[in-house]
């Protein structure tokens, strides 16, 4: 019997008694609670012993920081978790309108593969470029790291701030 897809079950394009046959079909291949998949029945396979294949090294894939980013009345604020990465391996650059954030998050494997239940944690260098909706003055901003938050703070350039400038004047002397 061929699958049908959730947006078929859905709407209701197949018969009622396809889909419970189709439900009790995927029921059966779930694992049952608290057994890993390679307990079942079927021999554990590794996956690099799948038919076709091949060992590759494959690019070190690179995640995005997630942060949050406000403004207050005279900066701009960004904030990211950044647990397990030293201040040494963070990198910021900064220009007027936009912020670079990258780093590098270092795994200590305690387990092997196969033990494990749950892989949600990234692991690997990251980035995060965002563009600023203000103008900020680079050589105020300050960076802080803190129970695994980092802050940076991006002082606002004063649009409304002017001064006063002296005309020199550089005509020759009268003779």
């Amino acid at each position: 019997m061929k699958k049908t897809s959730f947006l078929q079950r859905l709407t209701g394009a197949i018969p009622p008694d396809d889909f419970e046959d189709e439900l009790e079909e995927e029921v059966e291949e779930r694992p049952r609670r608290g057994e890993r998949a390679h307990e079942r029945e079927e021999e554990y396979m590794p996956e690099s012993e799948w038919p076709g294949h091949a060992e590759v090294d494959e690019p070190e894939q690179e995640g995005e920081l997630p942060v949050d980013m406000y403004q207050t009345p005279d900066s701009i604020v960004i904030r990211a978790l950044v647990a397990g990465v030293t201040p040494d391996d963070l990198d910021i650059a900064i220009t007027r309108d936009m912020v670079t954030i990258r780093g590098r998050r270092e795994e200590t494997r305690e387990a092997p593969d196969q033990d494990y239940f749950h892989r949600e944690l990234f692991w690997g260098s990251f980035t995060r470029t965002l563009l600023l909706p203000e103008e900020v003055v680079i050589d105020e901003a300050e960076a802080k790291e803190k129970h695994g938050l980092l802050e940076i703070v991006l002082p606002k350039v004063d649009k409304d701030r002017s001064t006063r400038l002296k005309v020199k004047t550089t005509a020759a002397k009268d003779k």
